[in-house]
């Protein structure tokens, strides 16, 4: 029997149970043109969340940060928005609200898809938490092996370190992560500052916010 459960604002949700992996492909080989709403597969049961504004709004201002911090430090990027990322062989898929290649970006560069049975997951996930899914997304990130992500939580960004050296069996879901001070795709990042980009992405137009992180990306590199 198939359940279904609806969360109220901010983001809306809807929980199904007893969905198969076919029914989870051809859903999203429906929603493939669209960056909503987005689907977390995870071995029968199937999470849909519709983001409103201020989901999408911290995480474009969060895209537009990591562009111009790439820029200034002449790093190669490939942001790959909310693509879905899914594997059989696990039972699991997931839309990220955004993710990046950083060290890997070569490595996926010009693909028009990613195959995680061959090519390597993301290097960052971003997941904007406005109100706590059904569905946790860190066990799954932990399956597929990516090893860093940005967790926006209530008012605080958060940095996620997957520990690839402890065994996956070994552990409980999830727990392979452990929050750090500093990105390791991008080492000059802090916490401290992601969250305060959050307060200034909410504090001002998209515009103003361009030419602030701009100037935010200057100032790391000076130093």
């Amino acid at each position: 029997v198939t359940t279904l459960i609806t969360d109220s604002l901010p983001d809306q949700r809807v929980f199904l149970h007893n969905v198969s992996w076919d029914t989870y492909m051809r859903l999203m080989e429906d929603q493939a043109s669209s960056s909503s709403p987005r689907f977390t597969y995870d071995n029968g049961a199937l999470e849909i969340m519709t983001p409103l504004a201020i989901h999408e709004r911290i995480n474009r201002g969060l895209q537009v940060l990591v562009d111009c911090v790439a820029v200034e430090f002449d790093i190669e990027v490939d942001s790959l928005g909310s693509t879905t990322f899914s594997r059989r062989d696990l039972a699991q898929g997931f839309e990220a609200d955004s993710c990046f290649y950083v060290q890997h970006e070569s490595a996926v560069r010009g693909k028009d898809r990613i195959d995680l049975n061959v090519d390597p997951p993301p290097d960052i996930v971003l997941e904007i938490e406005i109100t706590r899914g059904s569905l946790p997304k860190l066990p799954i990130f932990e399956q597929f092996e990516v090893p860093e992500v940005w967790r926006y939580e209530g008012s605080q960004v958060i940095i996620l370190i997957l520990d690839q050296e402890q065994s996956r069996d070994a552990r409980p879901d999830g727990a392979g992560y452990h929050s750090v001070e500093c990105s390791r795709a991008f080492p000059m990042i802090t916490t401290g500052a992601l969250t305060q980009a959050v307060a200034r992405i909410n504090a001002q137009s998209r515009t103003g916010w361009v030419r602030e992180a701009r100037e935010f990306a200057k100032a790391l590199r000076a130093g």
